[in-house]
């Protein structure tokens, strides 16, 4: 039970519709950032290898290596983002919005969000915007009021090489959570397992899929 004063809980700082407001503002700055590299060749929020790979692409004019890096880490940090409780800042906004998006779109010809400063911070604020929108809504329909995270509490940091020997515990967390739940996550991480993938990504989904048709109660 939360020792928050009520009206502490109901603020601003504690409702999920400045959530997104949040992940705008990051956003816009980032790929502003991104915009001060394209054009200055200094100021993206990125390691110097994954910028390396934008880097490529502006010299080269092939931007498919930083368009799928990026984007895969985007795709990736959107989906754990509303099981953990936690948005991987690096991953999905600096990385994905700093170098996936960008990159896809120079691959398909777009500059303009790139070469105008408000454009970009446009650009930025309304993709940040609508993950922020998307994390909240599948938060809602999996989740949902339960205090259960389908075992995704314990995933912290799965993303990095460690994340491979978590896909069990996540699987057992999940049955405890609910055996709809916990077959869903059985099912998933048993797919994953098949086609020599991580464990625990197919654990996550397939919790997420039944979590979303069998909802746990709320306590």
């Amino acid at each position: 039970m939360s020792t928050l004063p009520l009206q502490q809980t109901r603020g601003f700082w504690f409702s999920e519709w400045a959530f997104p407001i949040f992940v705008a503002t990051l956003a816009s700055g980032i790929f502003a950032g991104t915009h001060l590299y394209y054009v200055y060749h200094i100021g993206a929020f990125n390691d110097i290898a994954i910028v390396a790979m934008l880097e490529a692409g502006i010299k080269g004019g092939s931007y498919g290596a930083a368009a799928a890096f990026g984007a895969s880490f985007l795709f990736a940090r959107v989906l754990e983002g509303p099981l953990v409780g936690i948005l991987d800042i690096g991953g999905s906004l600096q990385t994905g919005i700093g170098i996936g998006v960008p990159a896809l779109m120079l691959g398909a010809g777009i500059t303009a969000p790139l070469t105008s400063f408000p454009l970009a911070l446009l650009t930025g604020a309304v993709l940040g915007y609508a993950i922020g929108a998307v994390i909240i809504l599948i938060r809602k329909f999996t989740i949902n009021s339960s205090q259960s995270t389908f075992g995704a509490d314990i995933m912290m940091g799965a993303g990095n090489a460690a994340g491979r020997y978590l896909g069990p515990l996540i699987i057992i967390s999940a049955i405890m959570a609910s055996i709809p739940v916990g077959i869903g996550a059985t099912i998933g991480g048993g797919i994953f397992y098949h086609y020599k993938k991580p464990v625990a990504g197919g654990a996550i989904i397939g919790a997420m899929i039944l979590g979303a048709i069998f909802p746990i109660a709320a306590q």
